[in-house]
């Protein structure tokens, strides 16, 4: 499946994007390379074949190397907030913009 220029502007203006010719024609072959590799994908037989519920599930050993969950990086929170408007409790104060 490809699609034209005419569904690129279409697209853009219901995601309220401004897109020039130029864009739209690059936009265009990127989008049809992506549909044509979905379809490329759905015309595999996968009769037969188990969907897994992660990729490790695919591993022969079922060990997986773990790190230790360890804070690797000092804690400069403090130095951040220093240029922040406003900060309350470690938080970010910022305007509300939703009634």
């Amino acid at each position: 499946m490809s699609l034209d220029l005419e569904q690129i502007r279409r697209i853009a203006r219901l995601a309220r994007i401004a897109v020039s010719d130029a864009e739209a024609a690059d936009t265009a072959a990127s989008l049809s390379g992506v549909l044509g590799l979905i379809g490329e994908m759905q015309a595999v037989d996968t009769t037969g074949i188990e969907p897994m519920a992660h990729a490790l599930d695919a591993q022969v050993s079922s060990a997986q190397r773990l790190r230790e969950d360890k804070a690797v990086e000092p804690d400069r929170r403090t130095a951040y907030q220093a240029s922040a408007p406003a900060v309350q409790d470690g938080l970010y104060l910022v305007p509300r913009v939703v009634e």
